[in-house]
């Protein structure tokens, strides 16, 4: 991926130097990658997308944080390992992948904002917290062992950056643009959290049982790849992307997928537990998006997924 040099957002919050300390209470509300905030006003948004929002409306109440889909990467609040053996919090504040991920999100800002625009819409940048171990947030206390998330309660994304680490050593997920994916990820579920998709979730879920509420989730999880495809269309256009970029990303998403984390640390799989998607339907729906570039493609909650 061809970063270096372009654009940086100055929506990074950089707290690896006093990550930790109390929590907030609760740390329920975190969307972890799963893979999570108030908006106002009311009506479906996308015309192009209108059978996924219909009937959907603003509003979200940060007590009903969602659950299953909880706005992080890895399924289940799947744990990571760190084995690095380096210190978190020495990281620089002026480090390179600082600055590669704060190239990446303003691409995203650049892409969305354009998008909703589009829609005679005004996109609201999410801030993206950088943290080391542990980190408050809206939706409560987390830790990184959990992977990167979404809280819909702050339009944050929280991410310590030791996670792209895991990704290469631990998930056999390697290269820049696996690393960009799971940014694209993340702000995937501020886009529905901006349209409203995310707070008729939580109301539906709360009727839910378990099951019904984790199939739910899957099809969250799978829009919000799709939305990453979105991402990674029009930025292939700009002629940023490298041989190999979108494979890699590609491949990140088979890793994370929730039949291939359960077989690696259970040896067997639990259908009915998945909240993310398999392997292949993470990959089927980044593709999916990045081929076409349509949000009206990445229709995944309604029909077969």
């Amino acid at each position: 991926m061809l970063w270096k040099g372009r654009r940086q957002s100055d929506n990074i919050e950089d707290d690896r130097s006093d990550s930790g300390g109390g929590g907030l209470g609760g740390g329920g509300g975190q969307f972890r990658i799963p893979i999570g905030g108030r908006t106002g006003g009311g009506g479906s948004i996308f015309l192009v997308i209108l059978v996924v929002l219909a009937g959907w409306y603003f509003g979200f109440d940060p007590s009903t944080i969602l659950g299953g889909g909880d706005g992080g990467l890895l399924p289940g609040g799947g744990q990571i390992t760190d084995n690095s053996g380096q210190d978190n919090g020495a990281t620089p504040a002026n480090d390179e992948m600082k600055q590669f991920v704060a190239t990446v999100l303003a691409e995203t800002e650049d892409t969305w904002t354009g998008i909703f625009k589009s829609q005679g819409l005004t996109y609201e940048d999410p801030k993206l917290v950088l943290f080391s171990g542990q980190v408050r947030s809206a939706c409560g206390f987390a830790s990184a062992a959990a992977g990167p998330f979404y809280c819909p309660g702050d339009h944050k994304v929280y991410l310590d950056m030791t996670f792209f680490q895991q990704l290469d050593q631990q998930f056999g997920a390697s290269g820049e643009f696996a690393r960009a994916y799971v940014i694209a990820h993340e702000v995937g579920h501020h886009v529905q959290n901006l349209t409203g998709i995310m707070s008729k979730f939580n109301q539906m879920r709360q009727s839910m049982g378990e099951a019904e509420a984790n199939q739910m989730s899957v099809r969250i999880e799978l829009q919000a790849d799709c939305f990453a495809g979105v991402w990674a269309h029009y930025t292939a256009q700009k002629g940023i992307l490298e041989q190999g970029d979108i494979e890699s990303a590609l491949n990140a998403a088979k890793q994370i997928g929730d039949d291939t984390l359960q077989k690696k640390t259970q040896g067997y799989v639990v259908p009915e537990s998945f909240n993310h998607g398999t392997s292949q339907q993470r990959q089927t729906w980044l593709a999916r998006g990045y081929k076409s570039g349509k949000l009206s493609d990445c229709n995944t909650l309604s029909g077969p997924i």
